[in-house]
């Protein structure tokens, strides 16, 4: 163990990284993310307006096929790499055309890993393309050439395509058997947001097929979820966008009895289902719309502001946003993190919908009381549950800076690291509504001391005070602050510091953490410039990656690439865009649920506790490779 040499270092080549790491690449718990990276490639065929028809199928021996009649792979030989292009796709990271837009405007697919990893973590997997006339075959076995490409048949010019069959290995996955319901609904998706698009599946474990055919696409798709509910206006609103580099189909209605039945999302026709930076769009340009309406008409009461939430809570929608490399969180692209789609969703919707409130007064009329009701009860209860103002308790920590908000549901804490992001932040913050208190160094590791010896630290004693609970108190109702968020550097040291904050919520405040009011803010640790566009990244990979797809499209481009060595670091601005705005940061949701089959209070056990030595050295031999250094 001692002996630390170059024979010790390992290199990953192929598809060996997928294999040694899985659930960095997909979602491990079933194998529906293999399916969908195949789906997803037929999808991108529809888009560039190739393909016309879709059909999987799960068979009994639960292998899955997917086959479209698009263009087919590339079967010719690279002249790079010397084989086919079939052969690269399948056996290489980072091998694709989506990179740039010369053969695909949108796509879903722009990390080059998805159809390589389905090969790398199936036991078999078998291609046929039809291209030129001819059919063609190749196969793998555990992601390595088991059959070289060769042709089989003779087939029609003009008859095209590729055909995927594939057999998951179980043992990458918790459970081996497709999510059949979950695979359905993302297929009638890919059909409805594709309009003209036939999908067909046919699921012989259970003897069912299904065919799905949307010619009106969203419209047809919303009345067939709501049917019979009271949604206003009716039917719903539906507007679109047509630009070289940017498409957007979205559609809204309002309904106080069917509220979050439908708020479905998608890039690029890949489902979303944690939301983004594009869903914010949609969000604040549908606010600002109605605000500039009832501004106009002089509709609001005195003392009354609309906020989001007013239009929020009751709103029905659906948003397909397609353009140019798309930056997802994570491979399983579950919500959307590019910045400037922000502001570019918000300006189209409020133009769009303005006109549409301006158009139809009797209807915008009826919408925007219902707003006005909304804001009047949220406003009354805000007053109800006012933050108590400390008269007969202790003194509010001295370095607290509180916010002019006295709801608690309006109202957020940051607990930030050191004095200098203190004052930084203090400038970046909306003071109406978000509070900063600054911590001095490493707080004190709570996770195996007593309650009554936590309140010993000044800096757990101030937090305790400043948020208005007692460390094990079940009871909420002096709770300050709607949102506690926890917000460090995005280095190691700062990752400790927030673990330590976690670990004091969970252990000694968990009915916060169980009612969902504490998050970590996510602040980015490089920017890219590239003239004069800028990317924020928050770790080495996702650096990594805009850098590349800036090459891909710029070979030659000259980037400016900035480590933050620190909030403290950042200007006023730039940490208003990347951490501290509703419409823009990344928050992740503090919760103490099941991850990667370990739940959390076992994970921290292992990171903090001392008699956890023997493992947490096993899980740094484990996972220690998994960090940028």
């Amino acid at each position: 163990m001692s002996n630390y040499t170059s024979s010790a270092l390992e290199v990953l080549e192929g598809l060996d990284p997928v294999k040694k790491r899985p659930n960095m690449y997909t979602d491990t718990s079933r194998p529906n993310h293999l399916a969908q990276e195949a789906i997803d490639n037929g999808v991108d065929e529809a888009l560039a307006g190739f393909a016309r028809r879709l059909e999987i199928k799960i068979y009994r021996d639960g292998s899955v096929s997917v086959e479209d009649n698009g263009r087919g792979m590339p079967v010719d030989i690279h002249p790079t790499h010397g084989i086919p292009g079939v052969q690269l796709i399948l056996t290489k990271l980072h091998a694709g055309a989506k990179f740039s837009n010369k053969t695909y405007q949108f796509s879903g697919g722009l990390h080059g890993v998805g159809i390589s990893v389905t090969n790398a973590l199936s036991s078999k997997l078998v291609v046929e393309v039809k291209r030129q006339g001819k059919k063609y075959r190749i196969s793998f076995a555990d992601g390595h050439l088991d059959e070289p490409l060769h042709e089989i048949d003779k087939v029609a010019a003009r008859d095209t395509g590729t055909k995927i069959h594939f057999y998951p290995d179980e043992q990458y996955f918790e459970n081996p058997a497709f999510h059949i319901p979950e695979l359905s609904r993302l297929l009638r998706a890919k059909a409805i947001l594709c309009a003209g698009l036939e999908v067909s599946f046919i699921d012989e474990i259970h003897d069912k097929s299904y065919e799905w055919f949307y010619p009106d696409g969203i419209k047809a798709y919303v009345a067939e979820v709501l049917q019979q509910q009271d949604v206003y206006p009716n039917p719903p609103y539906v507007g679109k966008v047509e630009e070289e580099l940017f498409s957007m189909d979205w559609l809204v209605g309002w309904s106080m009895d069917a509220a979050h039945v439908l708020r479905d999302s998608y890039v690029n026709l890949i489902p979303t289902p944690q939301g983004g930076t594009h869903v914010n769009g949609l969000r604040s340009g549908l606010l600002d719309a109605v605000r500039e309406f009832c501004d106009l008409h002089q509709m609001c009461p005195k003392g009354v502001k609309l906020k989001a939430e007013d239009i929020w809570e009751s709103c029905l929608f659906v948003l397909s946003v397609k353009f140019p490399e798309p930056h997802f969180a994570g491979q399983t692209k579950e919500r959307l993190v590019n910045q400037s789609i922000t502001s570019k969703v918000q300006s189209l919707v409020r133009d769009q919908f303005s006109l549409w409130l301006h158009q139809h007064m009797t209807d915008a009329q009826i919408l925007v009381e219902a707003f006005i009701a909304q804001a009047q009860k949220r406003m009354q209860t805000g007053q109800k549950t006012q933050r108590k103002k400390w008269v007969a308790g202790p003194r509010l920590p001295g370095k607290l800076v509180d916010c002019l908000s006295s709801s608690m549901a309006d109202s957020e804490l940051f607990l930030v690291e050191g004095d200098s992001a203190g004052g930084s932040a203090k400038q970046a913050r909306d003071k109406n509504h978000q509070a900063i208190l600054p911590l001095r160094g490493k707080i004190l590791n709570t996770w195996e001391l007593d309650g009554s010896k936590i309140l010993q630290s000044k800096e757990v004693q101030d937090i305790s005070i400043a948020i208005g609970v007692d460390p094990g108190a079940a009871d909420l109702t002096g709770l300050r602050y709607g949102k506690i968020c926890i917000l460090t550097d995005a280095d190691s040291d700062g990752s400790h510091i927030s673990t330590l904050l976690c670990a004091l919520f969970l252990r000694h405040f968990p009915a916060l953490v169980e009612k969902g009011h504490v998050y970590v803010a996510l602040p980015p640790l490089f920017r890219v410039d590239h003239n004069k566009h800028v990317y924020y990244a928050q770790d080495v990979a996702e650096k990594d990656q805009i850098v590349r797809q800036i090459h891909q499209k710029h070979p030659q481009a000259k980037l400016i690439i900035t480590r933050f060595k620190g909030l403290g670091e950042m200007n006023v601005t730039q940490l208003r865009e990347t951490t501290m705005s509703s419409q823009t940061r990344r928050l992740m949701q503090l919760t103490s649920a099941v991850s990667d089959g370990i739940n959390t209070a076992t994970m921290m056990d292992i990171l903090l506790a001392k008699k956890q030595v023997a493992a947490r050295r096993s899980w740094l031999n484990e996972k220690g490779d998994l960090a940028d250094i």
